[in-house]
């Protein structure tokens, strides 16, 4: 099942409500994205930062050690002011219950389907659903390596309970599932040294594609957004080039049980050289189709454009994207966006598809 779509929606939309999101998004890309997203507004516009607020704050089998600072409320300025949590004396078995991605997801599908039965947006639009990988979605949480090496089996088992949900209420063939992959990928080089530390990285993340992954059907959509996260429009660390996002890509495609559709890598802003991009070439020639996140609105379309020709030195069929998801972005850069896709497409993403 190849995918035809030339924009990959990462995820976050900085609008009010989902109802905005699917109009915007739907009718603007709906017949050029791989799927449509609820756009993780309202709590989920920090990505998981709402676990922090809405999970673990409060969790009778944890202690609270560190809260952002008041001027920020629940909304961390920084790492620095990051929730922080350890698990209290005498826990035996540590338990999650509702992590909220289901009941969301669910909502959200409901809306979108009315928008496209309505004809807002197009018939062949699928729903896209955003779920952190287990240790993306807890990891930034528990800087103790003792505490997080029991968080994250039992974070794993409620995020597979809430993706069992999702998979019950939305219909299979109306579904795209994308695994944010985020801590994941900064561990792997290297950023957190503590994080348990007596194993190695990569092969806890090819060991939990091979216990998530296998669980969606074929009819579904897979795909892995590779992230470098997005705090203030700043990497925690600046990829020296694509060749981890494409050692954790080919790992991703052999491990997860099932096919992959589609993968996705950043590409900052100041990075136009063939260098950047040459990692491309040791991809898995029969793997999922690329999206490159090369898509910036501080430089439109003449940036976008000169790091798309670049990228054509190495691979020559991509789709594009953002580097991360628009949550954290002013709403009025939305409809600038939703243009500037349609515009790269036009003109670079059209030409890279007619090439051999």
């Amino acid at each position: 099942m190849g995918i035809d779509a030339d924009v990959l929606l990462v995820g976050s939309v900085p609008l009010a409500s989902t109802e905005e999101v699917v109009n915007y998004c739907g009718s603007g890309l709906g017949d050029i994205a791989v799927g449509i997203p609820d756009g993780e507004v309202g709590d989920r516009s920090l990505w998981v930062v709402f676990q922090a607020y809405r999970v673990f704050s409060g969790h009778p089998q944890l202690e609270t050690t560190q809260r952002p600072q008041p001027d920020f409320n629940w909304r961390p300025a920084g790492l620095h002011d990051m929730w922080q949590f350890a698990i209290r004396d005498g826990v035996e078995e540590l338990e999650f219950d509702n992590l909220g991605y289901a009941s969301n997801a669910v909502n959200s599908y409901g809306i979108f389907r009315a928008a496209r039965d309505a004809g807002t947006i197009p018939i062949e639009a699928r729903f896209q659903v955003s779920l952190p990988l287990p240790e993306s979605g807890c990891s930034w949480f528990f800087p103790q390596p003792e505490d997080l090496a029991r968080v994250i089996p039992a974070y794993e088992k409620a995020l597979l309970r809430e993706l069992a949900t999702i998979l019950d209420q939305i219909p299979h063939q109306d579904l795209v599932l994308q695994w944010d992959v985020c801590w994941e990928v900064l561990d792997v080089e290297g950023i957190f040294p503590w994080a348990l530390p007596d194993s190695d990285p990569f092969e806890r993340f090819v060991q939990t594609c091979q216990r998530v992954s296998p669980q969606i059907p074929e009819e579904i959509l897979l795909g892995y957004h590779y992230c470098y996260a997005d705090l203030g429009h700043r990497h925690m660390k600046e990829p020296d080039d694509l060749a981890v996002a494409v050692r954790m890509s080919n790992a991703g495609v052999a491990h997860s049980g099932r096919r992959v559709d589609f993968t996705h890598m950043p590409v900052p802003i100041d990075r136009s050289d063939a260098a950047y991009f040459a990692p491309l070439a040791d991809l898995d020639k029969n793997g999922p189709k690329v999206f490159l996140g090369l898509v910036h609105h501080a430089d439109g379309l003449e940036g976008s454009l000169r790091r798309g020709t670049a990228a054509k030195g190495a691979l020559k069929k991509f789709g594009i994207a953002t580097e991360c998801g628009w949550g954290r972005r002013p709403a009025w850069q939305v409809p600038e966006l939703i243009d500037l896709h349609r515009q790269v497409v036009a003109e670079l993403v059209d030409d890279v598809g007619e090439e051999t």
